[in-house]
This record gives C-alpha cells, sequence and structure tokens, in this order.
C-alpha cells in the first residue's frame, strides 16, 4: 500500500464560530498535515504576522489560502475584488502557502466578472501560487433558481489554469461531482473535501454522511498520485460541544487518510 503526497489539511472555517487560532491548535492535535487559512471576519485571519506566528507555534504549516470570497466578507482587504486577491496572494507568498482559493465572481460583479477569467491568467503568470478557481452552485429559493455566479458557477465552462473541487458544492448544484472532476483532469489541483445530500443549502457534512463519492474520490485520487491538497471544510456549527466539534473532524481526518490510502501504488502517468 501506498500513500499519495497528497497532504490533508484543515480549513480554518470548519472549526466556526470558534476562532482561526482554535483551528490552528485542533489541526495540531489531531495530526493534519497544515491549514488552509479562510479569510473573513476574524481579525487574526486577516493578519500575516499573527498567521505566522500561529504557524510557526503550532508547526502546522498554511498551505492555502481562501481569499475573503463570501457575502460577508466584501468589505474584507478592500472592496475592490482584485486588490482581495492581490493581497491574498502576497499572504500566501509570504506564509510560504502554494495555493490561493477563489470563487467565480457573483453576477452582480459585472465588471470583475467580465475580465475574471483572463484576469486570472494574467496574476497566475505573475507568480508560482496556483489560483484554483472553486466551482460553485446556484442558489435555489423553493420552487425558484438563480444563477448568482458569472461566468457561471461550472467553473468547468471556462478555461482555467487549476481548479478547486468542493463536494458539498456538487451536492447542492446536483451534478456529478466525479463527472466535475474528469472535466478539471490534470487541472484539479486542489480538493475541499465535504459531503451533502442535495438540499438547497450548501451542507459541508463530514464525509460518509451524505450522499457524495467522496470515497470515491479519493481512492481515484490516490490511484492518480494527486499531489495536490485536499482540505477539510466541514460546518461544525451544531455542535454541542467542543469535544463533539473535535469528534466531527477527527472522524473527517480519519476517513480521508483511509481513502487516501492507494492499494495499487499507481503513479500519475
Amino acid at each position: 500500500m501506498r500513500i499519495p503526497d497528497a497532504k490533508v489539511a484543515l480549513s480554518t472555517a470548519s472549526v466556526y464560530p470558534e476562532s482561526t487560532a482554535t483551528a490552528f491548535e485542533i489541526a495540531a492535535r489531531l495530526g493534519y498535515d497544515g491549514v488552509e487559512v479562510m479569510v473573513w471576519t476574524d481579525p487574526v485571519s486577516q493578519d500575516i504576522d499573527a498567521l505566522r506566528r500561529l504557524s510557526d507555534y503550532h508547526r502546522m504549516p498554511i498551505l492555502a489560502v481562501h481569499a475573503p470570497c463570501l457575502l460577508i466578507t466584501q468589505r474584507v482587504w478592500s472592496t475592490d475584488p482584485w486588490v482581495k486577491l492581490q493581497r491574498a496572494r502576497a499572504a500566501a507568498e509570504k506564509l510560504g502557502a502554494g495555493t490561493v482559493v477563489v470563487h467565480p465572481p457573483f453576477r452582480w460583479q459585472r465588471s470583475y466578472a467580465r475580465d475574471f477569467v483572463r484576469g486570472i491568467w494574467r496574476m497566475a503568470d505573475e507568480t508560482d501560487v496556483r489560483f484554483a478557481v472553486e466551482n460553485m452552485y446556484p442558489w435555489r429559493y423553493r420552487d425558484r433558481e438563480l444563477l448568482a455566479y458569472a461566468p457561471d458557477w461550472d467553473v468547468t465552462k471556462d478555461d482555467y489554469r487549476h481548479f478547486t473541487v468542493d463536494l458539498s458544492h456538487t451536492a447542492t448544484a446536483r451534478t456529478e461531482a466525479l463527472d466535475m472532476v474528469a472535466r478539471m483532469g490534470d487541472r484539479l489541483a486542489h480538493v475541499h473535501l465535504a459531503d451533502g445530500n442535495g438540499s438547497n443549502k450548501d451542507e459541508h457534512l463530514v464525509p460518509g454522511r451524505g450522499k457524495q463519492p467522496c470515497a470515491e474520490l479519493l481512492e481515484q485520487l490516490a490511484v492518480s498520485g494527486f499531489d495536490g491538497h485536499v482540505v477539510i471544510e466541514v460546518n461544525t456549527r451544531r455542535a454541542m460541544s467542543a469535544a463533539e466539534r473535535e469528534a466531527d473532524l477527527a472522524e473527517a481526518l480519519a476517513f480521508t487518510r483511509l481513502h487516501l490510502a492507494s492499494p495499487t501504488g499507481a503513479a500519475r502517468p
């Protein structure tokens, strides 16, 4: 049996509403390989020096930076979306992270959306940091569907150098995750591992608790010799205690390591 080179990281979003600092502590205690920093309203997540101190103290490498693309982070690191990406790239470079995760623009960000594909290529040409664009999903309310992202929530319809696949998002979009991964091909650089049942809500369940092919994807990555990052990005807001939250994150890590173990030792051709 061969374990591939892919590192398993904990997204700091996985401990919400606990702090970024708590995520580093839990990741170190449970034996994760590193963390992905979700830049959001927690001031520590925006502070490169504070993040470096946490990384050094807990001996937890920062493997990726998630740019502040959410509705609640519209004013974090500027209101200009390109400035946000420039600051995310600078943070990644200073912290030694290899990847910046970015969402496609909201449809109402018209100028940004119009130049997004070309702009991401320009930024990728200026750095060794990978800009991995993440698949999203249609927003739904009752029987209505709103296409909130542009150029498209299905990022495989556009030409990007690197992709992030998120399995909670494939569940919400009600699209076939393995088909999307096949379309991404060798440009798949980053995985957000979570589960979902296909409801209108972006559930981010612990892997194995929904209907997504989490195990199958991990086994496929192992056989192909995937050397990107697999990031646990789950929702633990309903945990009744710190112990319950930590148990969920330990379960997610164990699931991931189990299914990343390749029985064949096959390498990427």
